[in-house]
């Protein structure tokens, strides 16, 4: 009860400055339909319901859940059973994650059809199990993540001279949607895990970096794909 009490107030304390931003531009400003209005406040409620019910959900099942896997897979003593596990997990866990679903649904509407919404959340998710992949390798080997960021953008930036304009900012977008309520606290999770096993308990800030290794992913796979398409 005592996790249910401080995660209410943890989601009272993230909708209430909204909540009063919008009260406040309605009655002095904007003065939508009061219908539009009325909906915008059934929204806000299951909204604060559902953000309370999966941060539950997150605390309770994902994070633990995580954290076992990302422990267990390295006591089998085979690397390649923890990168193997590690691409899985980062390509389901992505094509779970509703933001997403929000960004090929909005790219398929604007688009025609033309870059459909399965084609683009198939491959932002393998962009991310790629890179989670390459993450557990760099705990594996212990190499700093500052060689694979700086060679990771360096070819994020190669490729976008080579993309049809209008890729780009899609490519970037796909970077930023995958750090979502569902993919970060079980890649954060498992990272922890694994790097708890392979480099103990004092260095376990290596299974941090997760999450900016897994952000490139997608918006190198999106590049790639405005490639194929030009």
């Amino acid at each position: 009860m005592h996790n249910v009490k401080d995660t209410v107030m943890e989601v009272v304390y993230a909708v209430l400055p909204i909540t009063i931003v919008v009260i406040l531009l309605q009655f002095t400003i904007i003065w939508m339909p009061m219908e539009t209005f009325i909906q915008f406040l059934i929204g806000l409620f299951f909204v604060s319901t559902g953000l309370i019910l999966f941060l539950l959900g997150v605390h309770i099942g994902l994070l633990p859940v995580g954290e076992m896997i990302g422990s267990a897979l390295p006591k089998t003593g085979k690397s390649w059973m923890v990168i193997f596990f590690g691409i899985l997990l980062g390509f389901v866990v992505t094509v779970a994650e509703p933001d997403v679903r929000v960004l090929a649904i909005q790219v398929d509407l604007v688009s025609d059809g033309e870059i459909s919404r399965n084609l683009l959340i198939y491959t932002v998710a393998l962009g991310v199990a790629i890179f989670v992949g390459l993450a557990m390798v760099r705990i594996i080997l212990s190499i700093p993540i500052t060689y694979i960021l700086v060679v990771g953008y360096g070819l994020v930036f190669l490729l976008a001279s080579f993309t049809p304009p209008h890729f780009v900012p899609i490519s970037f977008d796909a970077g930023g949607v995958t750090t979502g309520p569902m993919t970060v606290p079980f890649i954060l999770a498992l990272g922890v895990g694994v790097a708890s096993v392979l480099r103990g308990k004092t260095a376990s800030s290596d299974g941090f970096g997760l999450v900016a290794l897994a952000s490139i992913g997608p918006v190198l796979a999106v590049l790639i794909l405005g490639v194929i398409y030009q």
